[in-house]
């Protein structure tokens, strides 16, 4: 059976929005050990879904899919941190 994981993505260390983490993403687990080309240390695989990654509205939307297509899934909910609001004359105290 194929199993897919289901998670948001959290934000990058070069980030200070939230652009590109509103969206749940839907990606395969690997069903192939990655090989090293031994000439130029490429890392590979044989397994092509390894490249395939899609993105849904909202988590119920990647699961109907999930189950529609007969597919094992786990999701990972995202970790909330805090909004700790500050002005901006608080930078300067």
């Amino acid at each position: 059976m194929t199993e897919v994981r289901i998670f948001r993505p959290a934000k990058t260390a070069m980030q200070s929005g939230l652009a590109n983490t509103r969206k749940w993403i839907l990606e395969f687990e690997p069903g192939a050990a990655k090989n090293i080309d031994s000439l130029m240390g490429w890392v590979g695989s044989d397994d092509t879904r390894d490249q395939v990654h899609m993105s849904f509205e909202t988590k119920e939307g990647a699961i109907a899919f999930a189950e529609r297509n007969g597919l094992t899934y786990r999701v990972h909910e995202p970790k909330q941190s805090p909004v700790r609001p500050k002005s901006y004359a608080a930078n300067f105290l």
